[in-house]
């Protein structure tokens, strides 16, 4: 595009434009041609995650992605894909260590407390607000 940007007629400003704001990402860019087996477009991609909204709307009737989804989407989005492309049998669920799902639930509550949180403050304000006020003169007196 440098070598024939001239030839570009009407075009040669964005062809700048565009040669301009690649060499500030140069490094990573087009790694395509780099890394076998990587697919040229992400296309497969976005069609995984659309059909996996498509369903997600399809079971819950909303028109919008699903609280859940934000609140465990992680787990979610992985098992739905995994699901798809192979099938778990009743051995590979019973493989499961119980540990490594203790963990995730770990990690996943302080999302899920969060959002009760959001709820209560919603349906709420004065009293949500007057408990956390409460809660604060609590700890800052002596016992």
């Amino acid at each position: 595009m440098t070598r024939h940007g001239a030839e570009a007629g009407n075009l040669v400003g964005a062809v700048e434009h565009f040669l301009k704001v690649t060499r500030s990402y140069r490094p990573g860019l087009f790694h395509c041609p780099a890394v076998a087996g990587l697919p040229r477009t992400n296309n497969d991609l976005e069609q995984m995650f659309g059909s996996q909204r498509y369903h997600e709307r399809r079971a819950t009737g909303r028109k919008t992605a699903s609280p859940a989804l934000v609140l465990r989407g992680e787990v979610r989005v992985l098992a739905a894909t995994a699901t798809r492309l192979h099938p778990p049998s009743a051995r590979d669920l019973g493989r499961v260590s119980l540990q490594r799902w203790r963990d995730l639930r770990q990690r996943l509550e302080p999302r899920r407390l969060a959002r009760t949180l959001r709820t209560r403050f919603r349906r709420d304000p004065a009293r949500y607000l007057a408990a956390l006020e409460q809660q604060a003169c609590q700890q800052a007196l002596p016992t």
